[in-house]
C-alpha cells in the first residue's frame, strides 16, 4: 500500500525531568522536550530510544510515547487510550 493510502497512526514523543521517581509529575512544565509527532509507532520508538539514551545518566529524566491516534479515533474509548500510555 502506498504511503498516501496508509492510515496514519500518529504518535507524540515528549519528555522532561520528573519531580520524584515515584510518580509522573514533571519538575518544570515549561522545560518539557517535545521531540515530535510521528506517523507510526516504529519511527516514534526510534526517536524515543534516541532521546532516552542521551539522558541515561539523569535518573529523573523520562521520555514517553503517546498514542495520539487512539485519542483521535472516535470509535476508541479515550479513557482506555490515556490509561494505556501511562
Amino acid at each position: 500500500m502506498s504511503e498516501a493510502g496508509q492510515k496514519q497512526l500518529l504518535h507524540l514523543v515528549f519528555g522532561g525531568e520528573l519531580a520524584t521517581l515515584k510518580e509522573v509529575k514533571f519538575r518544570d512544565l515549561d522545560k518539557l522536550d517535545i521531540v515530535g509527532i510521528f506517523p507510526d509507532y516504529q519511527s516514534a520508538l526510534a526517536a524515543w530510544k534516541s532521546k532516552a539514551q542521551l539522558t541515561v545518566d539523569n535518573a529523573h529524566m523520562r521520555y514517553f510515547i503517546v498514542h495520539m491516534h487512539r485519542m483521535l479515533d472516535p470509535e476508541t474509548d479515550i479513557v482506555t487510550a490515556v490509561k494505556s500510555t501511562i
